[in-house]
């Protein structure tokens, strides 16, 4: 997945956007995979293997240490990094970001003015206020979506489509009824079938390309030569196929295009 971080393009896990709140504030879940417990960093998809003995220089860390370590030296810290997000992402402004870094550093309404250049304490207090709201509505928001989300409707539920910042529209608002007719209709010989044709609708490309994505093994890294062999099993243009995998952000690679492997 592709968030903007400035001017940059940034990869994150799809894991971030189902983790809850306390594990966005640490940066990394945690959750079986097998027999073996694993902590995914929510920012890069990196994972720690419980029972795994981590070193950095000479000092010895177990898995979860570790994550929380990997975090802060590679990514330097959620709140920092959280704080680089699009304000499509975050809804938040350069100035309110600049109060925010103020206040986590414990600056009173003069300092973060004088630091910030906005040369008064009472527009300090107005903002912090603001945010106290922001905050507020947001549990409200979240409690109404969680109350309206308990009891089932006429609709179906929306299937996990992993989408950049620029692309956050309705193309990816798949239900999982659509997302199960639209495989029915380009894989017609089945779901372990070729593709019949790649459509030009993105909702449609968006589908099969999530479904074509299960076709390989997460954790494994593969050759450009066994991922064309994968792609051409479904679809001769397994160019094209490749292509939208890694724009997508289902698919990442080396810069060299040496290996590929599964974004977690």
């Amino acid at each position: 997945m592709q968030l903007t971080e400035g001017n940059e393009a940034v990869r994150i896990s799809e894991k971030f956007w189902n983790a809850p709140v306390a594990e966005l504030k640490q940066g990394y879940s945690c959750e079986a995979d097998g027999h073996i417990t694993v902590y995914h960093c929510l920012v890069c998809g990196e994972r720690f293997e419980k029972g795994i003995i981590y070193t950095d220089g000479d000092t010895l860390y177990e898995a979860e240490r570790f994550a929380a370590l990997h975090v802060d030296s590679v990514h330097g810290g959620m709140f920092n990094w959280l704080l680089t997000l699009d304000k499509k992402l975050t809804g938040l402004t350069d100035l309110q970001k600049g109060l925010l870094q103020a206040f986590r550093q414990s600056l009173s309404d003069a300092e973060a003015a004088k630091e910030l250049g906005i040369g008064s304490t009472s527009t300090v207090r107005n903002h912090r206020f603001t945010l106290r709201e922001k905050v507020k509505q947001a549990r409200l928001f979240l409690a109404v979506m969680e109350l309206a989300e308990e009891k089932p409707g006429p609709s179906s539920p929306f299937v996990s489509i992993p989408r950049t910042a620029e692309m956050v529209d309705e193309r990816f608002a798949i239900t999982e009824q659509e997302n199960e007719d639209i495989l029915g209709t380009y894989f017609k010989q089945g779901l372990d079938g070729p593709l019949s044709e790649f459509p030009k609708k993105q909702k449609r490309k968006a589908a099969i390309l999530r479904h074509l994505i299960q076709r390989f093994e997460t954790g494994r890294k593969y050759s450009e030569q066994e991922i064309n062999a994968v792609l051409e099993s479904a679809y001769p243009d397994y160019v094209t196929l490749r292509r939208y995998l890694i724009d997508y952000g289902l698919l990442d690679r080396e810069d060299d295009g040496s290996r590929y492997w599964v974004k977690l």
